[in-house]
């Protein structure tokens, strides 16, 4: 109980995040130039739709979180601020997507089973949401998804916080004839190390290499770290709207329609709003200038979440299948819910798996939301002298599209 479990490594997904953001969301929800930079490769128009063209991709697929078993005790040392798994595109040598990341729970009673899409009181935050999709256009054989389990912690005697891997696994999605793996549930064992070492176990307490009857060494694998998680067959409508999302994604099932809101409105703007395809002048436009932050901020997205649902609820039938209608309600709860929210001072900034800030922010945003709900919109509390939001800079407004691409080259 008093040791970390030999096969745990400093998260190596965990690193790639604090290096930089070409591994975040945000970072792939930015369209993509053509190797001429005059054309987007990623975001076409459709004249016949009147929005963006559907872009099938090579790999599209939704998958589901089950749980995690046998997963070794980190030791008494440290504190365990967080468990998690982080998720994204492999070929066995580097990292090919963003990376996702899924806030497991647990039981005292069973701290070695962490669990996914709880149970809970209202919607289900988007970091605990066990369903995702993933889209990826590479042709590589050897493309699949690298699960890494962490726990983000704190160290008793020091303070010093970081993040551990508690083991990962590679679920290759092609077989060695090319043809994609089926839909259906998988028991994946975990490996210690990093995802560049080979042989190394979890716990060693638990070896696989396990010699002795057949009965001892089916027990010794039922005793083994392991990951279930089931891929899930598409059909028709949930391939159509996975087609409107970048190439390379993988995201969280909850979030998806306001992901493709957001690429609708990219391309209105980009596509059939701008004067002319050469102009490279800065873009008006706040839902384009801090949508992608909020990928960085799930509370926040869960905030227009819950905002967009409670409207859509008063929507007639007919209103529903109006796109553009859809579209112009959208930007109105935007900028009555989400704008607000990012400039108030009275939210302290966002910090991983530190439960006290996490407790502040959603204080702040239920308070907000509870006053709009009342309010009926966000003027009177923009008004009010106990709002205090921090001063007017022009990024608030301002959707630099070059300068976002030209980090994506980077």
């Amino acid at each position: 109980m008093g040791a970390i479990p030999t096969g745990f490594r400093p998260s190596t997904l965990f690193q790639l995040l604090e290096e930089g953001n070409q591994f975040r969301a945000s970072y792939f929800l930015q369209p993509e130039l053509t190797p001429s930079q005059l054309a987007f490769r990623d975001l076409m128009w459709d004249a016949k739709t009147g929005t963006i063209r559907a872009r099938p991709s090579h790999v599209s697929l939704i998958l589901t979180l089950w749980n995690c078993k046998m997963i070794p005790l980190p030791g008494m040392s440290i504190q365990v601020l967080s468990r998690h798994v982080r998720l994204c595109l492999f070929d066995g040598n580097k990292v090919l997507s963003n990376i996702h990341t899924v806030r497991a729970t647990w039981q005292p009673k069973k701290p070695r089973t962490w669990t996914f899409s709880p149970q809970v009181t209202g919607i289900l935050p988007c970091l605990l949401d066990g369903d995702c999709f993933l889209r990826s256009n590479s042709l590589s054989p050897d493309l699949g998804i690298l699960f890494e389990l962490g726990i983000s912690y704190i160290r008793n005697s020091t303070g010093e916080r970081g993040e551990l891997s508690c083991g990962w696994v590679f679920l290759k999605l092609f077989d060695a004839s090319g043809i994609p793996i089926p839909a259906k549930t998988y028991e994946l064992f975990l490996n210690g190390g990093t995802p560049y070492e080979k042989g190394v176990e979890v716990d060693h307490s638990v070896s696989r290499r396990a010699h002795g009857s057949v009965f001892h060494q089916m027990m010794m694998m039922r005793r083994q770290p392991q990951l279930l998680v089931k891929l899930r067959s598409l059909h028709r409508r949930s391939r159509n709207i996975l087609s409107l999302l970048p190439e390379i994604f993988i995201g969280s099932m909850c979030c998806i329609h306001l992901l493709i809101f957001y690429r609708q409105i990219l391309g209105d703007v980009l596509l059939k709003g701008r004067m002319s395809m050469q102009s490279a002048d800065f873009i008006s436009n706040p839902v384009l200038a801090t949508f992608p932050t909020l990928l960085e901020q799930p509370d926040v997205m869960d905030a227009l979440r819950s905002s967009w649902a409670e409207k859509e609820n008063t929507l007639k039938r007919s209103e529903k299948r109006d796109g553009e209608f859809l579209k112009a309600v959208f930007l109105l709860v935007y900028h009555d819910c989400v704008v607000p929210l990012l400039h108030s001072t009275l939210l302290p900034p966002f910090r991983w798996a530190e439960e006290e800030t996490e407790s502040a922010r959603w204080k702040v945003i239920a308070d907000f939301l509870k006053q709009n709900q009342e309010n009926k919109g966000a003027l009177q509390a923009l008004l009010s002298p106990d709002g205090v939001h921090s001063p007017f800079d022009i990024s608030e407004l301002t959707y630099d599209f070059l300068g976002e691409i030209r980090k994506k080259a980077v």
